[in-house]
């Protein structure tokens, strides 16, 4: 006769026969990830020959397979009876004798003969497959004390076998009802009611990416997250980094965490939680330090290796022990099934209003009409093809998910239920809005665009979009010049790094600062010189989870760049050190008490004379120090440095020295130092700033507009302004010639070259090294590359025709 119990010691990875997917790998991860450190539960499974005989002694098979055959399979419109009626057929089941008594033993034995709390968790046998997670689909119980308890809550287990969501969910993946068993893991339970849980992958969820793991973490229980309650606490970790023994977290995401699920010890029946109000100093702060991020991270990186593919994976830290624990892992059923046969883009033809944000989940854009539905019992309000717009989801609404064009959520992180839905599904969603669901009002057409980097916004009215595909084997990257990226945002990285390219050719660290820092440098280093106090406080508390200020800078600077190194790794990857304009840092918190009022400041005190200036001297060392732990701490040694509007060779030295001072030497650990060509004086004096610097890139914008004399802000003469113009191309020709004779490298940045089939010749007959294009330009740039005469004989130096 077949076991009716089996310890977590007696489970491996090829048991999902008998205790299912869930508990299979449990068993595995027990037994042969706990060597190397992992710690994982102990418990054991109810088998599912326990399942069976529970059917056969109630004589159960045959009227829940009448009721399967009586399900609407066009619209399923009694779903919900059929899914009630079956459930309570299990319910009232009776539980056979000696099967109690087995789990009633296995459980003294687990507990030592005390009634401890113990996690009861379904696990199906067609359940954490790589083609079908069944995740959230079947019930769990935790802290559940005593065998009475424990038994009820195994029945009740049983029975969620046939959850509305379940038997929809078999269905939509073609699975017999009758050939699905469930066994039932009883686990040693981790108090993270008392710290912190939450969910990881070993891929970036939103583009597949395979080189970063991702964590999301909460306070409490981790189902707040997986049903989208609350916003958590989001991380990123490179793999590269971790294997190396480096720096290597990339992004910490702070969470707004504002609810928590706890235990409730005056329960002793199977609702054994209860919500509650996060106090507010736990929402400000995260969940896990540095060293536990990066814990969980070498964690992961053992279970994907021991498993050999993506994976996604359940972790708890208890209250009582201060101990990490990982509680479940599963393959990862979206990207690991999917390989980027083409690039699709969306773009907005013009934005109208945007009048709700959130986190995008997806790049696409879709028009639809607005249901606003406040639980799924509302699902006939829903016409197929509108956007559901709702405070959050949880397993329960997959039945309705399945036909939404897009959904919008109040509640919820990108690795909330209603994002992992839609990520299965190829859905756009917005999630963590705050108000969605009383801003949009039922039945507003609406444009949700997810189009726009990390953040996803919601648009009044039908706005029209382009949407374009290229399929990735008709792309072919020329030899030379090299084609790259000029890349801002960190949160677009991973995506942009399935583009055909060789690298970035240009980061704006500007970008950065405005978007991810929001402070001016000097006021985070002289925070009393600030005298205005509502900004003050913004700046307090942008910075209350760090050490000192300027270490809120430096890793905000350090992670926003090394998550585009990352992505991008071991491709170079061109940091432009900050480029504003005195008008432009003005407008960070702050920034008001440190900059001057410049008439023009397009050509006052930006680039390098701010760098080594008593003004900015300081702001620029929190940079370099930035860019040093990329390097150095990070090991991401791809990030070459480049500096721009230097007016100067004298300036050149000047700034070369001071990175010295600061930490970065220039070829030390392969630090190549650029210079922006954007100035007449760079051309004239090329072979100076050749001696000095590393390699050039051609900003052609600033230099059109000071060869030209030309305001590029200004609206009155801007049909004046051309990169192709004859004074523009022969400065461009002259920079190429001298870089090519002193045998430094050289590339351009600009427009022009998707822009225009005959600017791309011209450059590319120069012999330029590298052109680098925004990425909705990119394709058209390639394009027009790979269309050029390469063939003919151009002699470096000759005239333009």
């Amino acid at each position: 006769m077949e076991k009716y119990i089996l310890k977590f010691s007696e489970i491996g990875i090829n048991d999902i026969n008998k205790v299912g997917g869930k508990n299979a790998s449990l068993g595995e991860m027990y037994n042969n990830l706990s060597p190397h450190g992992i710690r994982v539960s102990n418990g054991f499974a109810i088998t599912t020959t326990a399942y069976k005989d529970f059917i056969e002694y109630n004589h159960l098979s045959f009227t829940l397979n009448e009721l399967m055959q009586l399900l609407d399979k066009k619209d399923f419109i009694n779903l919900t009876e059929i899914g009630e009626k079956a459930r309570k057929l299990l319910l009232d089941a009776k539980f056979p004798l000696d099967l109690q008594t087995e789990i009633s033993d296995a459980y003294s034995c687990l507990c030592e003969d005390k009634d401890l709390a113990v996690a009861v968790r379904s696990s199906a046998t067609a359940e954490d497959l790589v083609n079908a997670s069944f995740a959230g689909q079947h019930d769990s119980f935790l802290n559940i004390k005593g065998t009475m308890p424990l038994i009820y809550a195994v029945k009740c287990c049983f029975a969620s076998l046939y959850t509305d969501r379940a038997i929809k969910y078999r269905f939509d993946k073609g699975f017999d009802h009758d050939k699905i068993f469930l066994s039932v893991g009883i686990q040693q339970m981790v108090r993270s009611d008392l710290a912190c849980s939450g969910i990881g992958f070993t891929l970036e969820p939103e583009s597949g990416f395979l080189d970063v793991i991702h964590i999301a973490g909460t306070w409490g229980l981790g189902e707040t997250i997986v049903q989208g309650i609350v916003t958590p606490d989001e991380f990123l970790v490179f793999k590269r980094s971790i294997k190396n023994n480096k720096k290597a977290i990339l992004q910490k995401n702070l969470g707004a965490k504002n609810k928590m699920l706890i235990y409730n010890d005056n329960s002793s029946g199977t609702n054994s939680t209860v919500l509650k109000i996060t106090p507010r100093k736990w929402c400000n702060k995260f969940v896990l330090d540095d060293s536990e991020i990066e814990k969980l991270a070498r964690w992961a990186l053992i279970i994907e290796e021991h498993y050999n593919k993506p994976m996604d994976f359940e972790w708890a830290k208890d209250g009582l022990n201060g101990e990490l624990y990982i509680i479940q892992a599963r393959p990862e059923t979206v990207h690991s099934l999917l390989k980027p046969l083409s690039i699709t883009t969306y773009k907005l033809e013009k934005k109208g209003v945007a009048f709700v944000q959130g986190e995008a989940v997806g790049n696409r854009i879709i028009c639809g009409a607005a249901r606003i539905l406040v639980s799924p019992k509302d699902a006939s309000k829903l016409q197929s093809g509108e956007i559901l717009v709702t405070n959050f989801t949880s397993p329960d609404w997959d039945p309705i998910l399945k036909k939404v064009a897009g959904i919008i959520t109040n509640k919820g992180g990108r690795t909330s239920h209603a994002s992992i839905v839609a990520r299965e599904m190829g859905t756009p969603a917005i999630v963590g809005t705050g108000n969605a669901t009383e801003i949009i009002k039922d039945g507003d057409l609406i444009t949700l665009s997810c189009a726009e980097g990390k953040t996803g916004y919601v648009y009044k009215g039908k706005l029209k979009y382009l949407q374009t595909t290229v399929p990735l084997n008709k792309i072919k990257l020329p030899q030379k010049p090299k084609v790259q990226l000029i890349v801002s945002e960190p949160e677009k990285a991973f995506d942009l790094s399935f583009y055909p390219n060789d690298g970035i050719g240009l980061l704006r660290l500007e970008f950065i600062i405005s978007h991810k820092v929001k402070i001016h440098p000097m006021a985070q280093i002289h925070p009393e010189k600030v005298l205005d106090a509502d900004q003050s406080l913004a700046i307090a508390a942008l910075t209350q989870n760090y050490s000192s200020k300027p270490n809120y800078l430096i890793e905000k600077l350090s992670q926003g760049v090394a998550t585009i190194a990352a992505a991008f790794y071991p491709k170079e990857v061109i940091v432009r050190m900050s480029d504003f304009k005195s008008n432009e840092y003005s407008q960070l918190l702050g920034g008001s008490f440190f900059e001057p009022h410049e008439e023009n400041p397009m050509l006052g005190f930006r680039g390098a004379s701010r760098y080594y200036h008593e003004k900015y001297r300081e702001g620029f060392r929190l940079e370099c120090e930035a860019m040093k732990i990329v390097r150095d701490e990070m090991g991401l040694t791809n990030v070459k440095l480049m500096i721009p509007f230097c007016r100067t060779p004298e300036e050149g030295k000047k700034v070369i020295a001071l990175m010295e001072e600061y930490g970065l030497k220039q070829r030390n650990n392969g630090l190549e130092i650029y210079v922006m060509a954007e100035l007449p004086s760079n051309i004239l004096l090329a072979q100076e700033f050749a001696e000095i610097f590393d390699g050039f890139s051609i900003g052609s914008n600033d230099l059109t507009q000071l060869t030209l004399g030309i305001d590029r802000d200004s609206e009155l003469i801007a049909d004046l302004f051309d990169e192709q113009n004859p004074a523009s191309k022969q400065f461009i020709l002259q920079m190429i010639n001298t870089a090519v004779k002193m045998g430094k490298k050289i590339g351009l940045c600009g427009q022009a070259p998707s822009d225009s089939a005959d600017f791309t010749k011209f450059l590319v007959m120069a012999g330029i090294d590298s052109i680098s294009f925004n990425a909705d330009a990119l394709i058209n740039g390639i394009k027009n590359i790979n269309t050029s005469t390469l063939s003919l004989k151009f002699k470096r130096g000759a005239s333009i025709h």
